[in-house]
């Protein structure tokens, strides 16, 4: 049976999720205040990580602790006056990150992880993206030998328990492969499985005009003004109100300020990030994490993108892009990198649960509202295979794996 549905939130979840939708033959609007594709979707590292079937853990290392509390590195960066209010949601995500309830979280979460490749080809393809796309993965490389072997026993253990591929690569293999990096590292872990894409923005806006071509609709609006409205939803938009029996909010880093109000206190924060653009460098080839340092450096349409690891502030406090300075000066370690082509850093959020795991499905209070956030550093690999799992629960059918882990009513 036909639905009409607002999807509120035109990020990378947001607007697959309109899109699966519509590709079932439901009408669909994509209501955000800006275009698809550029808040948080636009500034992450491109890649579409079916590899990443673990999510990041909350540090459990004393040493790995010590440098973050004195803000050492590129890795992690705090804002001290947030950290009392984001305290409760930081306990669960460092509880949750221990022992054999990280194993369990980690075995859900990589069922959505290990198809974000599956589900994001058939999308390129109907939405002519390809040229976007390279298929031949990422590198992460590693300054100590102690690094590269431990990094090597946990691929070794992945390769076994999931199958995901890659390849240790020497010093000597790496710099051959990787001609422009300046220094001689220790090696590699050369993923071989993902995908990665020259303008992760663009990607979004292809979806997103996929989306109108198969009968989807996008309005300027602020979801945020989402309200219940006779037996639906009506939010307001530029050309006026649109209303619709069911609504999901897609907003990432500020479905909390949605929800809340409608009673749902999540245990939802944000990791802040910054990126910046370098002009007509040289090299790398592929993308390159330098694992050991906390930052990541890809070859995109604008230049070489070199992005930071995570900051812990509210989400509207002011830049401080100490990690940008600190990533720059360890990227010119490894590269020769002209001027920036940004006057400033890029500043987006990451949204995130307190057990790790995005939120999708229905809310347990609210009929013909659904819930779809909470990917954390994956929703531009989780997009499709979330949305797909978002509209089989919205239409009935058997969902492509088990929607339980990742309900709403679990953290009522």
């Amino acid at each position: 049976m036909k639905k009409h549905v607002l999807v509120l939130g035109a990020g990378m979840v947001g607007t697959c999720t309109a899109l699966q939708l519509a590709l079932r033959g439901h009408s669909v609007t994509l209501v955000d205040r800006r275009e698809p594709g550029r808040e948080t979707s636009y500034g992450n590292a491109g890649l579409i990580q079916c590899e990443a079937v673990e999510p990041y853990p909350f540090p459990q290392d004393p040493a790995v602790l010590l440098r973050v509390a004195l803000k050492q590195g590129a890795a992690v960066n705090y804002h001290l006056g947030a950290m009392p209010s984001l305290a409760p949601a930081l306990s669960q995500y460092w509880a949750n990150s221990r022992g054999a309830r990280y194993q369990k979280i980690a075995r859900e979460y990589g069922q959505l992880s290990s198809r974000s490749v599956i589900e994001h080809a058939p999308l390129i393809e109907m939405a002519g993206a390809g040229d976007l796309v390279r298929r031949e993965g990422y590198r992460m490389v590693f300054r100590t030998p102690a690094g590269l072997d431990a990094s090597v026993r946990d691929a070794e253990r992945l390769q076994r328990e999931v199958g995901v591929n890659f390849r240790a690569m020497t010093g000597q293999e790496l710099a051959v492969a990787e001609p422009s990096l300046k220094l001689r590292l220790a090696g590699a872990v050369h993923w071989t499985d993902p995908w990665s894409v020259s303008d992760p923005g663009e990607l979004v806006q292809r979806y997103a005009d996929l989306l109108v071509q198969r009968g989807g609709a996008i309005a300027r609006g602020d979801a945020l003004s989402l309200r219940a409205s006779g037996a639906g939803w009506t939010v307001q938009c530029e050309g006026g109100a649109i209303e619709a029996e069911h609504a999901v909010v897609a907003l990432g880093p500020w479905s909390a300020q949605l929800i809340r109000p409608l009673g749902y206190r999540f245990p939802l924060f944000v990791k802040r990030g910054y990126h910046r653009h370098y002009r007509q460098a040289s090299g790398p080839d592929l993308a390159v994490f330098d694992a050991e340092r906390g930052y990541v450096m890809v070859p995109m349409k604008r230049g070489v993108r070199v992005t930071t690891g995570a900051e812990f502030a509210r989400l509207d406090a002011p830049s401080t892009p100490v990690q940008m300075t600190r990533a720059e000066a360890l990227a010119r370690e490894l590269l020769d990198l002209p001027d920036p082509v940004e006057s400033e850093p890029w500043r987006g959020a990451r949204p995130c649960t307190g057990d790790l795991k995005p939120v999708i499905g229905p809310a347990p209070r609210h009929k013909g509202l659904w819930f779809h956030f909470g990917h954390g550093h994956q929703g531009f690999t989780m997009g499709p295979v979330s949305a797909r799992l978002l509209a089989e629960q919205m239409d009935g059918d058997t969902p492509v794996i088990d929607p339980a882990p990742f309900l709403p009513q679990r953290f009522l």
